[in-house]
């Protein structure tokens, strides 16, 4: 996993008077249980983010460590010489929020992740009113949503994808699974609410799809028919056209639900010729392959697998142009940062800003780690913090750096070559050896020859160090390597780890 590097927050940990969360998306609160490991402040956010949190905390032990503190739209927390308030917006998880940011020099609104949609499942439109209000009172800076500034016009209402399903599950005989992200509730809802509408009982694989029922269903943003839920092992026995699967899987992650059941690894669930499967998802950029490998194997089994390319079952939690049009017209914003986003959805997204009559010099983009200094006359970057990410592997947190990543995929790509020597700690003299060990790189017993060749060329490396045996067991390993790496190359175009290892005796 990659987490941000919270060092600049450790720093300054005296300074720190609170987290605010504008949603429960992975990508937003993922890291939490491991920053509060050395970040200690309280922890706002609105029930469903809450709820979200509270289960990762359980996980981590942490929950009587930290201080949870559950909000609701329109409140306004103080902290420090900032004021916070939660404004209610449309994205694809219930109770996101924006925030507005007050403070003595001004007010600063970060809109969160959102799009504008006039028929929500549940919650009501996105507060366009306030966001108006707050432009009326004069917004020093906006911070606002680039995912998807590339896209013109306006991004379909999740209730559109409705009426997708109704046709999918209307007269079908045969046994449905779905895969959606496991966080879009509405999207869930309407699933269960179509399956009760055709007779289906569901059931739910995946654990972190069962995460997000159980919190959904406990605070009431998710409403279940009685009788409609099973378990997934008692499903099996009634007809496949009163079956409906909804699965974790739609980035056809290595161990999501619906890649094992494609690969036959799933414990209680294997894939029959006729059944449809619903990728209710788009693939998220760099996931295409993993995707791609999952609906192979699916088709492979006889399945029929429908995904958003030939129907509307999916739509993005990110406004369009227009969109950023009317947030931009209604906050009136003197300063402009474009955030969350590349580095060409940023530039577009400041493009647009200055289309809509914003002088360039009031928009700034920056990167992270990068400081951007406001004041009531200018925006301007400044200096740069300590920033980046961190990798999460195992139980270690940032152990991991770039030299051990650069090692693993030389190993990966090329592998190793182990050369074994024992030598006299008196004189240098080689005693036994050299012998070597490969993995990954070729298999010994089809390739004694290359062996043999390589042995020699060890042997002469460590003859030649200085022309005489050395006790210089350093200036040896090094004198092996590059020998042996120069060799490997010539003969075999490929170049692998090479790690010569010396015994004293």
């Amino acid at each position: 996993m990659l987490i941000p590097d919270v060092s600049y927050l450790i720093k300054n940990q005296s300074k720190i008077r609170g987290i605010f969360i504008t949603h429960g998306h992975e990508d937003h609160i993922g890291a939490l249980p491991y920053v509060l490991r050395s970040v200690q402040a309280p922890i706002y956010a609105t029930r469903m983010s809450a709820g979200l949190i509270r289960l990762k905390l359980e996980e981590h032990r942490l929950v009587s460590k930290t201080k949870l503190i559950t909000c609701e739209a329109g409140d306004v927390v103080k902290a420090g010489k900032f004021s916070v308030e939660f404004i209610h917006v449309n994205h694809s998880i219930a109770d996101a929020c924006a925030f507005a940011i007050k403070c003595p020099v001004g007010t600063c609104i970060h809109t969160g992740d959102f799009k504008i949609d006039p028929t929500p499942i549940q919650g009501g439109m996105i507060d366009l009113a306030r966001l108006g209000q707050l432009g009326n009172e004069g917004v020093l800076a906006l911070l606002a949503d680039s995912t998807n500034v590339e896209r013109p016009g306006f991004t379909r209402t999740e209730r559109s994808v409705g009426a997708s399903f109704d046709a999918l599950f209307r007269g079908c005989e045969e046994r449905i699974i779905v895969t959606t992200f496991a966080s879009n509730v509405d999207r869930i809802q309407q699933i269960i609410d179509v399956a009760a509408r055709y007779g289906r009982r569901v059931a739910v694989s995946g654990r972190s799809m069962e995460n997000i029922m159980k919190v959904s269903t406990e605070l009431g943003y998710m409403k279940v028919p009685d009788g409609v839920l099973m378990d997934l092992n008692q499903i099996q026995s009634l007809p496949k056209k009163k079956i409906c699967i909804i699965t974790t899987g739609s980035q056809g992650e290595t161990m999501s639900a619906l890649s094992r059941m494609a690969f036959s690894t799933h414990r209680q669930v294997e894939i029959m010729p006729g059944d449809r499967i619903i990728i209710s998802a788009s693939a998220i950029p760099g996931n295409e392959n993993s995707i791609g490998n999952v609906i192979n194997e699916l088709y492979r089994k006889g399945a029929e697998v429908i995904n958003e390319r030939e129907r509307a079952l999916h739509v993005s939690g990110h406004a369009c142009q227009d969109e950023l049009k009317i947030i931009h017209a209604l906050v009136k914003p003197k300063f402009f940062i474009p955030i969350h986003g590349e580095q060409r959805m940023l530039k577009i997204h400041a493009r647009l800003a200055q289309d809509m009559g914003m002088p360039a010099n009031h928009v700034v983009i920056s990167d992270i780690g990068r400081v951007i200094e406001v004041s009531q006359k200018s925006v301007k970057l400044g200096g740069t913090v300590t920033a980046g990410k961190v990798f999460v592997d195992g139980s270690g947190v940032g152990d991991v750096g770039s030299v051990v990543l650069r090692d693993r995929r030389h190993l990966a790509q090329d592998g190793m070559v182990v050369v074994v020597m024992s030598m006299s700690g008196e004189d240098g003299a080689l005693l036994a050896g050299p012998d070597l060990i490969t993995r990954g790189f070729v298999y010994v017993k089809e390739s004694e020859g290359l062996m043999d060749e390589l042995r020699q060329v060890a042997l002469d490396a460590v003859m030649h160090v200085d022309g005489r045996y050395t006790t210089d067991w350093s200036a040896i390993k090094q004198a092996v390597k590059a020998d042996l790496s120069n060799y490997l190359y010539k003969k075999t175009k490929r170049s692998p780890m090479i790690l010569p290892v010396i015994m004293e005796v």
